[in-house]
């Protein structure tokens, strides 16, 4: 057997590992991806010393970015969450759009909310609206809920500074500006077509009332005076984004070594973005709102609890990415992909797609899909930003039972496990496939 031969047996067989172990044994995907790593090193003939060197190169080397970028992003949407911002999105959308297009200004308030506010918080968040908007108009709570969950799951899954993209840029090299960009071209689509599109159509479908056990819970109205206003949200959200884009923007328009390009670069890299709107919503939606000096501390530490797991499971990521590069099978599957001239876009939403099935968690199966791309990218001529989006689409199609999203709707909207496959599932995918769609068609003019 050639030594190709042998390194390609050793990452498959690795990756099933990796499958048994989340799935079967129910192992921590941040354990399993550790030692699956360790397991793919030494079967591969590493020497012992330089296993554990890649391991700790590989998570320093993730975690000296993707660290700072989560614990900033957790509590800037903390800071979101606690002072009243999401609902204020959402009633002030949809009172611009009016209760017949309320359904587009659910999709477009999940598609604002998901950057700073993580899927499962907004979407508890905001839910209650999607219930008195099905209780007025008498129609399914799946009409609204639907392009509420594509709008929250598009932003998720695709824009940064959401942890999944941001995760895959960094094991992929992409330039997080051109992923937002792309992100957001495609992401408009998918949330139109997965989101108000195809709600309206299971709406009709699958006439689902708000469930009895959640009737409680929609009573508590928020007063109004109370929430901040729509501008200092929007605006607030905004800042971080257009500071990375102004970031990638000047890189390829001003010449480096000027002074303004410099000041770009600084300002508009993510840790100073998400620094600068961290600080401004501890002033404007904590001091300047009567929350003391304590209360905001509270805030972002409870915040940075919630962030610990999603931390250390990216930093397992780039371990798994590291070994697959200092062992070499990195390159021996460089080698039979490029013999099989399939697009690195469509393997990597391929890759994306399997785990996601198996394991069930979209956090996985980018970690896992962006590990075994990222060695083989320098043999091909691709922007490394559509296979973050390619990873994305793939990570996010075919939710099914194994994966907490589809329980979380299945919960909120009193239905049984058919119909959230019906509508849950099919909305996933519509957005998988749509992703993809994109990322292929960009692929062509760039």
């Amino acid at each position: 057997m050639s030594m190709a031969a042998y390194l390609g047996i050793v990452m498959v067989v690795g990756v099933i590992v990796l499958l048994f172990m989340v799935i079967k044994l129910k192992v921590q995907a941040f354990i399993s991806l550790l030692i699956v790593s360790m397991g793919v090193g030494i079967f591969s003939g590493m020497p012992l010393d330089k296993v554990i060197t890649s391991m700790t190169n590989g998570m320093g080397g993730t975690l000296g970015f993707i660290a700072v970028v989560v614990g900033l992003g957790s509590m800037f949407g903390k800071m979101l969450e606690v002072s009243g911002g999401t609902q204020r999105l959402a009633r002030t959308l949809i009172n611009k759009f009016g209760k017949e297009k309320a359904s587009y200004a659910l999709a477009l308030t999940g598609f604002i909310v998901a950057i700073p506010v993580f899927f499962d918080v907004g979407f508890i968040l905001i839910v209650p609206i999607v219930y008195s908007l099905a209780r007025e108009t008498k129609k399914s709570v799946l009409h609204y809920g639907i392009p509420l969950l594509a709008g929250l799951a598009v932003t998720h899954a695709f824009v940064p500074p959401t942890p999944g993209p941001v995760a895959v840029a960094q094991l992929v090299n992409a330039d997080l500006g051109k992923v937002i960009l792309f992100g957001i071209i495609a992401g408009i689509p998918s949330a139109i077509l997965a989101g108000p599109v195809f709600g309206k159509y299971i709406g009709k479908k699958i006439n689902v009332g708000v469930p009895d056990y959640m009737m409680e819970g929609i009573e508590k109205e928020i007063d109004e005076k109370d929430l901040p206003s729509f501008s200092t949200i929007f605006s607030l959200i905004l800042i971080p984004l257009v500071l990375i884009v102004l970031n990638t923007i000047s890189s390829t328009f001003l010449d480096p070594n000027t002074f303004f390009a410099k000041l770009l670069k600084f300002i508009g890299h993510p840790f100073t973005a998400l620094t600068v709107a961290t600080i401004l919503s501890f002033i404007v939606l904590g001091r300047f709102r009567g929350l003391s000096k304590e209360d905001i501390n509270k805030v972002s530490t409870s915040a940075l609890n919630s962030s610990g797991l999603i931390i250390l499971i990216t930093g397992a990521g780039g371990v798994f990415k590291q070994i697959l590069i200092d062992s070499g099978v990195g390159d021996v599957l460089a080698q039979s992909v490029s013999s099989l001239n399939l697009s690195p876009i469509l393997l990597a939403f391929i890759i994306a797609l399997i785990v996601r099935v198996a394991a069930g968690s979209a956090t996985v199966a980018m970690m896992t899909a962006g590990g075994i791309v990222a060695p083989m990218l320098s043999n091909f001529s691709v922007e490394p930003a559509l296979i973050v989006i390619a990873i994305a689409s793939g990570s996010t199609a075919l939710s099914h039972v194994n994966d907490s999203g589809f329980w979380l709707v299945n919960r909120y909207f009193g239905i049984n496990e058919k119909d959230t496959l019906r509508s849950w599932t099919v909305m996933e995918t519509i957005i998988g496939l749509v992703g993809l769609s994109v990322a292929l068609i960009l692929d062509i003019f760039i």
